[in-house]
């Protein structure tokens, strides 16, 4: 039998991240909240982080965090991080509007562009039809 030669997962081959951003979700199974991984970092989005109830229970659901975390994998479960540091887990400066519009309890998630679509003409001297459109 072959070894392979590439890695499955070469960005979870480090064992200590630094400055990981991640979102506050609550956890109905455990009944409390905890954090996740975003998209648009150098790790897997929507890994689990273990760090402790009190630190981030003070913000709603939706707050990001920037924090450093040391990976855990067992034996047969899915890795997760597990949060070093603790007294430098903090709000993540890099999103203040995000979290000061869930703080306000103003939605961000869904920002839709608005798109109108003006009446079709038909050209009279070729016979085709124009479509204007303006999205805003």
């Amino acid at each position: 039998m072959q070894l392979s030669l590439i890695s499955e997962m070469p960005e979870l081959e480090k064992k200590i991240f630094l400055d990981i951003y991640a979102k506050v979700y609550f956890d109905t199974r455990r009944n409390r909240p905890r954090l996740k991984t975003i998209d648009g970092q150098a790790i897997p989005c929507d890994l689990k982080i273990g760090c402790p109830t009190k630190i981030i229970a003070d913000f709603p659901e939706g707050t990001i965090y920037k924090l450093d975390a040391r990976l855990i994998q067992k034996n047969g479960r899915q890795p997760y991080f597990l949060t070093i540091n603790k007294k430098k887990v903090q709000r993540a400066i890099e999103f203040f509007e995000h979290n000061l519009q869930i703080q306000k309890g103003l939605k961000t998630e869904c920002k839709t562009k608005k798109v109108t679509f003006e009446k079709v003409k038909k050209d009279k001297k070729t016979d085709t039809f124009k479509d204007d459109i303006s999205i805003f």
